[in-house]
């Protein structure tokens, strides 16, 4: 990314609700009370409180003792698992190239907010990276990043569950889903969605297909091959039925996933291989930053 970019990732900032109970010091305001400079509120004094807390200024107009109390400022936590299954290496412009981007810039904006990253391949999800510590921080993310390559298969729901310490904060989840407990029917999805509102996570999913897999174009007799076994193998006949047959298939496969994120309260995008970054990150993305 150039320098132009990086400016404008840091005019954006996550919106996080959840905040963490970790002692970390960051840039978010917690609802927990602490000692930052930032003023919140007066409460009456109670045995046991820092008698430096009174304010004696307000004890001489009312005779009675007050306590200053303060916002204070937590780190967020930001975690982002990536799907580096082998499908996720297709498309001419390829789904995990797209993946990898889109984690890198949301890892900078998290970063300069001075939120608290993991990072999750979820092919080895019990060791995740993590970074923190401002703009220093991106530069050895991006290593890890550009180390990174799609190869065999993923199980999603286990990585998730594996991930350890998940404090309170985002979760975003980058994949094609394109495995079979995520076809319409199956309730992989929900019972992932439910373990990390449990985990008191707000989620996002970067649902992340191939243009070749939106807007097929493939004519005649084609051996398809799965990517991640290498092995299945099917032969079918791409005609005009064939294409439409497959494209209500798409869209219901892509609708279940819209209807059970919107049930639980999870933000949901369709990101295109065909859309730039630019447009993904500034664009599509929008609602997941604050205004």
């Amino acid at each position: 990314m150039d320098r132009s970019l990086y400016d404008r990732l840091g005019r954006l900032k996550l919106a996080i609700d959840k905040k963490s109970n970790a002692s970390m010091i960051g840039s978010r305001k917690s609802t927990r009370k602490g000692s930052s400079a930032e003023f919140s509120d007066f409460r009456e004094y109670m045995p046991g409180d820092d008698i430096r807390g009174i304010d004696w200024n307000a004890y001489a107009r009312l005779d009675r003792l007050y306590i200053k109390e303060y916002m204070e400022e937590k780190e967020s936590h930001v975690s982002i698992f990536m799907d580096t299954s082998s499908s996720m290496d297709y498309g001419e412009n390829s789904k995990f190239t797209l993946m990898t981007e889109l984690a890198a810039g949301l890892s900078y904006i998290s970063l300069v907010n001075m939120d608290h990253v993991t990072l999750y391949d979820m092919a080895e999800a019990g060791r995740p990276y993590s970074a923190s510590g401002g703009k220093a921080g991106i530069k050895n993310l991006t290593t890890v990043l550009e180390r990174k390559k799609a190869d065999g298969s993923v199980d999603i729901y286990k990585a998730v569950r594996r991930a350890d310490h998940m404090y309170p904060g985002l979760t975003i989840i980058c994949s094609d889903f394109l495995s079979e407990e995520f076809l319409p029917g199956n309730d992989t999805f929900a019972e992932l969605l439910k373990y990390l509102a449990y985990m008191k996570q707000k989620v996002a999913i970067l649902h992340i297909m191939a243009e070749e897999e939106l807007d097929v174009k493939l004519q005649g007799t084609c051996n398809l091959i799965d990517m991640e076994d290498g092995e299945n193998r099917i032969k079918v006949t791409m005609d005009d039925a064939s294409i439409r047959e497959y494209n209500r298939n798409r869209d219901e496969f892509l609708e279940a996933f819209r209807k059970t994120a919107r049930r639980f309260g999870a933000a949901y995008f369709l990101c295109n291989t065909r859309d730039s970054f630019d447009k993904i990150i500034f664009e599509q993305l929008r609602p997941l930053y604050e205004w």
